[in-house]
């Protein structure tokens, strides 16, 4: 086998075809990683500080060419065709997001492209229309798909693990489904909306529980049918008002708000919408609880010039919030935050168990005539964002809020 070790500093063994990768390699800080080029030849890099032990093995040399043009949207495109691989993925994304603030100036793309991408999410403002065709790109993959690998609470958000403690993912939803239904505090036959009721669970539970009239809405016809279908398994099909209609046209006025995991899906530019509609909608005394994953405020700026992997190929049309620009958008619509828990380890282990669910069922999910690029695609997805809630790039919380003078 032929093998170079490099240490961190030292020159890369010259590779004429891509300078680019010499740079690169050469700045590495953190962990150590193991290079097989298309030739077969292996090289070694190891950074001078602790950090994740990676591999990577790149069948052509066409994802240097994408990682150089199109940043981490190159590399992850450049995955799911095929071009390269790693026996641990978790593992090599971590190493990126380790060795990130000394590679920046390499890995953010070239200008125009940078700017095709950024243009294209642009091109995907979240309208009344533009929110439908966004939701539907994700979430109208179909029922049976979704069904195959979450549980059988179909709560596609994240749950709650208990820390130290040997937990399901079953358990650890129950768990975060409860905190919800704690902070919330619904009196018995209140009226709350539910703004993106997703598979409609939480919904039922609250009508179920807490006896409340639900009103629910989403734009993906899917998650409707399944909605409606459990609210009537439940035997609380009276109790609510499942829909198909954007939050922005709901009428009327609520005890309590719910949205898990919405504001995400909202679009920098309608944030202040968003907001604005929760107090319209509130009742006086009422209490809203958001469950929202937010970037870190320090990589806020970059992000929000940018288009990533995320907003290309998974979420249309997304964009997180920072903390920060959460807090300023809860306090210029008139609220206070009274209430904050932050969890993205728990993220973090959802992702994995999601992750391992779907590679399980891979088998079944392709008989639903997903093809190959597609897994990977998501196989991506999913670890990409493991890895970002382990690493603090990203975190989830669930916030209470009520109107500023109000208690």
């Amino acid at each position: 086998m032929n093998t170079t070790t490099v240490q961190a500093g030292e020159p890369i063994p010259t590779i004429s075809r891509f300078a680019f990768l010499r740079r690169l390699l050469g700045r590495t800080r953190a962990g150590c990683l193991t290079l097989t080029l298309p030739s077969g030849r292996h090289i070694e890099v190891a950074g001078s500080e602790p950090g994740p032990q990676a591999t990577l093995r790149l069948h052509r040399w066409r994802p240097l060419r994408r990682l150089l043009l199109e940043g981490d949207l190159g590399l992850a495109l450049s995955y799911r065709d095929g071009d390269w691989d790693s026996p641990d993925l978790l593992a090599l994304l971590e190493f990126g997001l380790a060795n990130e603030a000394a590679w920046d100036s390499l890995i953010q793309g070239r200008g125009p492209a940078r700017w095709l991408a950024r243009l294209a999410h642009l091109a995907r403002p979240n309208t009344r229309r533009g929110s439908r065709h966004n939701i539907a790109f994700h979430y109208d993959l179909g029922n049976d798909f979704y069904r195959e690998w979450l549980d059988e609470s179909m709560l596609y958000s994240s749950a709650l693990y208990a820390e130290a403690v040997v937990d399901t993912l079953e358990s650890a939803q129950a768990r975060r489904l409860g905190r919800i239904v704690e902070m919330l505090d619904v009196p018995e036959g209140a009226d709350v909306l539910e703004i993106g009721c997703g598979w409609g669970t939480l919904a039922a539970t609250l009508a179920r529980e807490r006896g409340a009239r639900v009103t629910g809405v989403t734009l993906s016809t899917e998650q409707l049918a399944f909605a409606r279908e459990r609210a009537a398994a439940w035997g609380v099909a009276e109790q609510t008002d499942l829909r198909l209609q954007d939050y922005r046209d709901v009428g009327g006025r609520f005890d309590r708000i719910v949205s898990i995991e919405m504001i995400e899906a909202v679009g920098e530019a309608y944030w202040p919408t968003y907001f604005e509609t929760l107090r319209g909608r509130l009742k006086p005394g009422g209490v809203v609880v958001l469950q929202a994953i937010t970037i870190a405020d320090a990589l806020f700026e970059s992000y929000r010039r940018g288009a990533d992997f995320i907003q290309r190929c998974i979420f249309p049309g997304g964009m997180l919030p920072c903390p920060r620009v959460l807090r300023e958008q809860a306090e210029r619509a008139g609220f206070v935050i009274e209430e904050e828990h932050t969890f993205g380890s728990s993220y973090a282990r959802t992702l994995a168990e999601w992750r391992r669910r779907f590679l399980a069922a891979w088998p079944k999910v392709e008989l639903l005539g997903f093809d190959a690029a597609f897994r990977r695609l998501w196989a991506y997805y999913l670890c990409y964002c493991e890895a970002g809630f382990r690493a603090g790039r990203v975190d989830v919380g669930l916030y209470k809020l009520r109107r500023a003078g109000h208690s």
